[in-house]
């Protein structure tokens, strides 16, 4: 493998695998925690991918644990000075590299209100691990490629065991340790994804669709196809779609769907079935049947996959994508123009 960026793609099922090992005694003291002084609601704070790892956890911690959950907007402490009233709440900042000042900022204002406040960091010497009462570890070892793809993973995986072991539920705690199965059965469709590249090479925008739990996974794979492809990848929900971005849909448009089993697949068939009438170009990411046999260019996740689980695993393909695309294009897979591995914003 010549790139960071591909063998850090194919690192991933070793190290969901590693984080559930090292980190479910963290999780579980977290949660006992939680059971003795339960919040009044979470508020998240995170920037980039580690943002869009939010957005999972706004939908699978109000779902399966009944919270209500918002995303900070850090530059409400940071430029405005203004610290929202966070007691009684848990406040998580999540970070890869634990530098952000403004997530930090956020954490620094809910510790003065004594509130419960988190970590989830791959670097537990950081600003942010050292700010936070508990520390999530991501256990996914140096990162070298400026895309983040492990860590994404991880952070995510990190979100579900704390639902998991929160909801207490044995089920979907068992559920827990098939990632690194599911992870490596997503990796397995790469021939699939590599199609999918080879037809859309020289597209310049497109959709990338889902709904609900993978709300998130529409925006990080276009946040990979901004950042290594270049192209105006432009993220939205099936629900949003008809809102009027739809009316750029013509003949040839390319969409990208993720459309697995569970609550929102109904609602995504019936959008490509739309987006087909217009003669959109639509490439599916799902482990149902009937919608893979919508398109020719399909990527199979395992069918086995829960749909509180399923943005952990679909999100692979949509990683090799990015990557399969911007190797066609002879792009630089490990330096992106214009970005560094740690983006500092205040």
């Amino acid at each position: 493998m010549e790139s960071h960026l591909e063998r850090e793609i194919h690192e991933q099922p070793k190290i969901l695998r590693r984080l559930i090992a090292a980190e479910t005694k963290t999780i579980r003291r977290v949660v006992k925690r939680l059971r003795r002084k339960p919040p009044r609601f979470i508020v998240i704070a995170a920037r980039g991918t580690s943002d869009n790892a939010a957005e999972f956890a706004k939908y699978a911690l109000t779902i399966y644990n009944g919270v209500p959950v918002a995303l900070a907007a850090p530059s409400i402490v940071t430029l405005y000075d203004c610290a929202p009233v966070l007691r009684s709440s848990l406040v998580i900042g999540i970070s890869q590299s634990g530098q952000g000042a403004d997530v930090c900022a956020v954490i620094d204002a809910a510790n003065r209100q004594q509130a419960h406040t988190l970590a989830i960091t791959n670097d537990g010497n950081s600003a942010l691990a050292k700010a936070a009462n508990d520390v999530i570890l991501l256990e996914a070892g140096e990162e070298r490629s400026v895309a983040a793809t492990k860590t994404y993973t991880s952070e995510l995986t990190a979100i579900a065991m704390l639902t998991a072991w929160w909801n207490g539920l044995p089920s979907m705690i068992a559920e827990l340790d098939n990632l690194e199965k599911w992870a490596k059965a997503a990796l397995k469709q790469e021939a699939a994804v590599q199609e999918i590249a080879r037809n859309f090479q020289a597209v310049k925008e497109m959709y990338i669709i889902s709904r609900g739990l993978n709300y998130a996974t529409s925006y990080e794979i276009s946040l990979k196809l901004k950042e290594l492809v270049y192209i105006m990848a432009q993220p939205y929900s099936a629900a949003d779609v008809r809102h009027g971005p739809i009316a750029l849909v013509e003949e040839g448009f390319p969409c990208l769907a993720i459309a697995p089993i569970g609550k929102a697949l109904l609602d995504m068939a019936d959008l490509i079935a739309t987006l087909k009438t217009r003669g959109a170009r639509v490439a599916i990411i799902s482990n149902d049947r009937n919608v893979l046999s919508q398109s020719s260019l399909a990527v199979r996740l395992p069918v086995e996959l829960p749909e509180w689980l399923s943005p952990i695993i679909g999100v692979i393909p949509g990683q090799l994508l990015a990557f399969h695309m911007a190797r066609l294009r002879g792009y630089d897979l490990d330096h992106p123009r214009g970005l560094r591995k740690i983006t500092i914003t205040v």
